[in-house]
């Protein structure tokens, strides 16, 4: 029986939670059909540069965007506060992210089409080479949420929702644990350097028991 690991590590001058390295996790869009981009009552949070980035992306995503979702960015803009005071980018009718669009998906295990999957126009654009900014950080680190103390400590934690119960299924079969499923978007967030320090932590915890 493997060891009972504390509830917070330090990987450099991170902090994460330590279910990020205990917990299995994928994606399964299949059976989620991208319901994050929907659910909830708040946009995705976006920094200050990111906000500049999709604003030049935007005549590339424009024709994607429903007319509803036109409607707000012309409005309010591309991103607003949020009632906790965090910049977050706008959503339509309460819910959706104004820059999800639907479109059918092909299931790789069946080969059918999954009709109507929520989907991110930003990432659609940056794969096709007609923008250079992908999506939010905090989209493409999800389910790892990242918090900003007032003292400049960074600290990861791991957020569970209802609608990625699929991702923990798929996560347990594959044997995926959260930090491995997320690596290039933690590349991408805090350096090589930090994610094989991440990795080198796990795989010491492995050979101690705990994992």
């Amino acid at each position: 029986m493997n060891k009972k690991l504390p509830p917070i590590l330090q990987v450099g001058d991170i902090l994460i939670s330590s279910d990020i390295l205990t917990e299995e996790f994928c994606c399964d869009l299949s059976a989620c059909k991208g319901a994050c981009c929907v659910e909830g009552d708040a946009g995705a949070p976006v920094t200050l540069d990111e906000i500049g980035e999709i604003e030049d992306a935007l005549d590339a995503v424009w024709p994607d965007l429903s007319a509803s979702a036109q409607a707000v960015i012309d409005r309010q803009g591309v991103a607003y506060t949020d009632r906790d005071g965090d910049l977050v980018t706008s959503i339509v009718g309460g819910k959706d992210c104004v820059f999800t669009y639907y479109d059918d998906i092909i299931d790789f295990n069946t080969a059918q089409p999954i009709p109507h999957c929520c989907l991110c126009a930003l990432e659609k654009a940056f794969r096709s080479r007609r923008s250079r900014f992908c999506k939010p950080i905090s989209c493409a680190l999800y389910p790892i949420r990242e918090k900003r103390f007032s003292d400049g400590t960074v600290a990861l934690n791991y957020h569970q929702w209802h609608v990625c119960e699929a991702a923990r299924l798929k996560g347990h079969t594959l044997h995926l644990r959260v930090y491995q499923f997320l690596k290039d978007p933690l590349v991408r967030r805090f350096g090589q350097d930090w994610y094989d320090e991440l990795c080198a932590v796990a795989d010491d915890l492995h050979r101690q028991g705990y994992l």
